[in-house]
């Protein structure tokens, strides 16, 4: 009697041990549980800052759509080509963080914004080549926003999307999500800056990753979502499947027994 109520101890101990708790699957949970209200401040994301290998869409307009037509190598037919078209066709940022752009020649865009590079062509273009009639229109935008997402996630891989500003949740849910297994407290960002890779962990289940440098992502971060220790053990993922994984070994150890007793 004693050796079964050993092992039925054992057994739930396991169990609760090696289920995954609502706690590490709820995201942004209010942490600091004296507070009955928590005011969440405004965050805006950083104006990204151009880097090497970044593609660029540039489109000009005017009065008379054949005055810009040499410059718009980015669209056909006044609408902008598709990603991979303009993975040919874009202005690249060189390894010396320049762009060339047609009769204008090159122009260097590293650090710059997107603003700061539609003021600059916009500048030159009307010092050089128009006038104010001709009421020019410059429009500068990164060929998508690409970021590489693995680890614990429905779809891993190399991501596109095509807006101003990504947030990571917004990255996740573009990749299925994080499993059960994945690890949503010590999510890694690695960014690359002029001075090297940035790595950093932050916690999802946590409200204030809001306020994070990282919660905004920058063109080509790397997201990693770890494990948790759950998947390591490999007793499963709720308590239904744990219990289930602990009858089979006992039933395999009680197997077993009786076969050496013979």
């Amino acid at each position: 009697m004693g050796k079964y109520l050993l092992g039925l101890l054992l057994s739930c101990s396991v169990l609760f041990t090696s289920c995954i708790s609502t706690r590490d699957l709820v995201y942004l949970q209010n942490k600091n549980e004296t507070a009955t209200e928590t005011s969440i401040s405004a965050v805006q994301a950083k104006p990204y800052r151009l880097q090497i290998n970044d593609v660029l869409s540039i489109n000009i307009k005017a009065n008379d759509a054949k005055l810009v037509e040499m410059f718009n190598t980015t669209t056909e037919g006044g609408a902008a080509k598709s990603e991979s078209a303009l993975y040919f066709s874009g202005f690249t940022v060189d390894d010396h963080g320049n762009i060339r752009i047609p009769v204008l020649g090159e122009l260097n865009v590293i650090g710059y914004t997107l603003d700061e590079v539609r003021q600059r062509i916009e500048k030159q273009l009307l010092a050089e080549y128009f006038k104010k009639e001709a009421n020019i229109f410059v429009l500068v935008k990164l060929a998508g926003f690409r970021y590489t997402i693995l680890g614990e996630v429905g779809s891993s891989g190399t991501k596109t999307l095509f807006q101003e500003h990504v947030n990571v949740l917004e990255a996740i849910a573009n990749s299925g999500d994080i499993t059960l297994l994945g690890n949503r407290k010590a999510v890694t960002i690695i960014r690359k800056t002029p001075t090297g890779n940035e790595m950093h962990d932050i916690d999802l289940t946590d409200r204030n990753v809001v306020n994070s440098p990282y919660y905004y992502l920058q063109p080509n971060d790397y997201i990693y979502v770890k494990p948790l220790k759950q998947k390591t053990w490999g007793t499963g993922k709720t308590g239904i499947e744990s219990l289930g994984t602990i009858f089979s070994l006992l039933s395999l150890g009680t197997t077993v027994l009786l076969l050496l007793k013979r």
